[in-house]
């Protein structure tokens, strides 16, 4: 069956963008005449532009853990994962562009390792922790990483995408098969690179903390997030009368992995806080010392939000297949892993000084808008049922 876009929906998204587009503008004339007004609106553009882009590469992941695992249940959806990691190439696009703004204006307060003046010696800045970093630490390497992330990335998107069209035509299981090596092998890069980026792109702007469980945590809080949206994506087309073969149990599945994405995210953040916290190591906790002293409510509340509410609403059966209780704790999920990111983000290049007002807002919604348009597109360029997928029959004759 395919897909199209209602007037409904080019209506919603175009009013997301709109308004977020009006507030950003509202934003910045009221406080363009800040101290730190290019670093808070840098900052904005780095919080969105990779809370998105993580949420198309974390579909990339689970796509790619689909076909390597050689799951049957997913079939039926996997044109509207395919759909969310589509949104990778734009995703890209737009942090790299927020990352070469920053990279120009010599890291901008956010990256202080970019600026000469904390990095060479005899100047009034110079900090001695920073410069033994600049071996990894510095503009040329920093986006020899950032283009060597984003090519792999856009080949294995791109192939995936292409051998599935392609296995619409022609079916058999050559096409299935050549998927599940390049998954594996994605696999192994993805181990590496989403570590590797969350400490460049996030981790790197406390530039004197480190910490092992980082980018471990940063990639739960994409999963989780990217299943989120998987889950609303697919009960807004059941909704809309798309997607005839899936049934409760596709959706029970979806449910379940929000459900457990969530647990492990929680598990991370609680055992980096209390590891680093109970041992009160001074170059350790002074992460965490700024996020209590100035967003305590935010950063302890975020926490409560992402750990209470999928634990306590999502734990029964009957929950996991409501589509109103998993769009509900969908969008309470979606704006808590958007709160971790704006404090990981904010906490680090504002300090004290950041706040949410329209600016932050704003972009949000501004960028919301246009993700969900890229996604609702995407779906239009396919069947929304893969035609000759190997695992179609069982995945329409699943029952949990």
């Amino acid at each position: 069956m395919e897909f199209s876009i209602s007037n409904k929906a080019k209506v919603f998204t175009t009013s997301l963008m709109v308004i977020g587009l009006l507030f950003t503008a509202i934003g910045v004339f009221t406080s363009m005449n800040e101290h730190h007004f290019e670093t808070r609106l840098l900052t904005n553009g780095l919080i969105n532009s990779f809370f998105f882009f993580a949420i198309g590469l974390g579909a990339l992941f689970f796509l790619a853990l689909q076909y390597a695992t050689e799951t049957g249940w997913y079939a039926s959806v996997k044109r509207v994962i395919e759909a969310v990691a589509g949104y990778l190439p734009y995703g890209m696009a737009m942090l790299a562009l927020t990352l070469l703004t920053i990279t120009f204006m010599k890291g901008a307060h956010i990256y202080l390792w970019m600026d000469p003046e904390y990095t060479t010696e005899g100047t009034h800045h110079y900090d001695s922790i920073i410069a033994g970093k600049a071996a990894y630490l510095n503009p040329i390497f920093f986006w020899i990483r950032t283009l060597v992330y984003m090519a792999v990335y856009y080949l294995f998107l791109r192939g995936f995408r292409m051998r599935s069209l392609e296995e619409d035509r022609i079916g058999g299981t050559d096409l299935h098969f050549k998927n599940y090596r390049k998954a594996a092998t994605f696999l192994v890069f993805f181990a590496v690179f989403s570590s590797t980026s969350a400490w460049d792109w996030l981790m790197s702007i406390d530039v004197h903390w480190f910490s092992t469980l980082f980018g471990w945590y940063t990639f739960a809080g994409m999963w989780v997030s990217t299943m989120t949206v998987l889950v609303m994506l697919t009960l807004y087309l059941k909704k809309l009368g798309y997607l005839p073969k899936v049934n409760d149990s596709h959706i029970h599945d979806l449910g379940k992995w929000t459900f457990a994405t969530s647990f492990l995210w929680s598990y991370l953040w609680f055992s980096q806080f209390m590891l680093i916290w109970y041992a009160n190591i001074g170059e350790e906790v002074v992460y965490y010392i700024t996020r209590i002293e100035h967003y305590k409510m935010m950063y302890f509340g975020m926490f409560l939000i992402n750990f209470a509410f999928p634990m306590l609403i999502l734990m029964s059966r009957d929950a996991k297949r409501n589509a109103g209780i998993l769009s509900f704790v969908g969008v309470i999920i979606l704006i808590g892993h958007w709160l971790d990111v704006y404090i990981m983000v904010s906490a680090g290049s504002l300090g004290q000084s950041a706040k949410i007002g329209f600016l932050e807002i704003g972009m949000a919604v501004l960028v919301a808008g246009f993700f969900i348009r890229v996604i609702l597109n995407n779906l239009t360029k396919a069947p929304l049922t893969p035609v000759n997928h190997p695992f179609l029959d069982e995945s329409i004759h699943h029952e949990i």
